[in-house]
């Protein structure tokens, strides 16, 4: 059994330029950036690299007609490394690119054909919350079956993972919040995988005590107080990013795919609606199992009774920022059935790794409750 793996080195800078010089960016990287993180940090340094932009290929989360149009444009070039900068969306599609042969998203992501590693990938987030930097997941919306898949193979691991705080500074507050809101979900649904280790446990705990002290801090003193507290929120992405890259994430992520994919919910907003019902379904369904040890964890971190975490949880979020039911993105009663139906067939991979596998009805369930 394997208890643990961590691929990529970690390493942290305190400024754009610092990394750029120490890693001679030039002209045999292709650097794929969210622009505007690219044009406050980076242009400036007269950087000779290939450089692309996210944006050139959509808005929001990534699809296979998106990564399709990375694939052709890296394919022209004659680059060696490459160095994604951004969110997840940013990161998940330079994955992609350290992938040998000419094959297509469906394919790559459908494993219809052999998966070979042949480039280097520096993966440099600009979010709290992917850890996608430390994964060997990918995630992509499929635009004829509208949902999200994704390839979880360890050719995609980036080589490394290079954290700078200063990155974060000109994150929105909105960006933040459900960045870091994602962390959380990466370190508690981890926690409870059956996939969990003693060794991915320890780096989930970390990850959810650092964001829950974080998330007191900014309730109690307002939101321009996250720019103290900016390379914690950092480190702690990474930590659950760790944590999650071994044990995998659960129907928390599942559940939202759907949301995701119909009404283009970006990924950490999304996975924000399913929390607590999900948690509170689990709790109901297996109360004596892993997550009592988790909510008496929690309840240490959130001072308050073992049996009232997820409310707590619930009441404390809603502080950082606030919750809209379903109904609110445009989802329609008549999707709650046909969204638990989706995820039952296309989202095993998930619910294989949840503290408790939901059938579809339980799902329909808790749609219905957050609808």
């Amino acid at each position: 059994m394997k208890l643990f793996w961590q691929k990529a080195e970690v390493q942290k800078f305190e400024h754009a330029k610092d990394f750029a010089e120490e890693y001679n960016i030039g002209k045999k990287d292709f650097i794929l950036a969210s622009k505007s993180t690219y044009e406050a940090y980076f242009a400036a340094l007269g950087l000779e690299a290939h450089v692309e932009y996210k944006s050139k290929y959509g808005k929001g989360e990534p699809t296979d007609e998106m990564i399709d149009a990375l694939l052709a444009d890296f394919r022209k070039t004659d680059c060696d490394r490459i160095i994604a900068i951004g969110g997840g969306a940013v990161i998940d599609m330079a994955k992609i690119l350290v992938l040998a042969g000419d094959y297509s998203a469906e394919e790559i992501f459908g494993r219809k054909v052999p998966l070979k590693r042949a480039k280097t990938l520096i993966a440099v987030p600009t979010t709290c919350g992917a850890g996608s930097e430390v994964s060997n997941v990918s995630i992509a919306e499929f635009t004829k079956l509208h949902t999200k898949m994704g390839l979880a193979v360890d050719e995609i691991y980036a080589d490394r993972a290079v954290l700078i705080p200063e990155l974060l500074t000109g994150l929105p507050y909105s960006f933040f919040a459900t960045s870091a809101i994602d962390a959380f979900i990466h370190a508690i649904e981890s926690y409870v995988s059956p996939k969990a280790t003693l060794y991915t446990q320890m780096f989930s705990m970390k990850a959810m005590e650092m964001i829950m002290e974080g998330f007191r801090k900014i309730a109690e003193h307002g939101e321009a107080f996250r720019m103290n507290l900016l390379d914690d929120f950092l480190t702690a992405s990474n930590l659950a990013g760790i944590a999650f890259g071994n044990a995998g994430t659960g129907a928390v992520h599942a559940m939202s795919y759907p949301l995701s994919g119909v009404y283009h919910v970006t990924h950490g907003e999304a996975n924000y609606q399913f929390l607590t019902a999900v948690f509170a379904k689990y709790q109901e369904l297996d109360p004596d199992g892993r997550i009592k040890e988790l909510n008496s964890f929690l309840s240490n971190v959130l001072e308050c009774d073992a049996d009232l975490v997820y409310v707590e949880i619930g009441k404390l979020l809603d502080q950082i920022i606030a919750r809209k039911p379903l109904h609110e993105y445009g989802m329609r009663e008549e999707e709650i059935e046909s969204f638990a139906k989706t995820v039952e067939e296309t989202q095993q991979r998930l619910l294989n790794q949840s503290y408790v596998k939901l059938t579809w009805q339980q799902m329909a369930e808790i749609y219905k409750e957050l609808y």
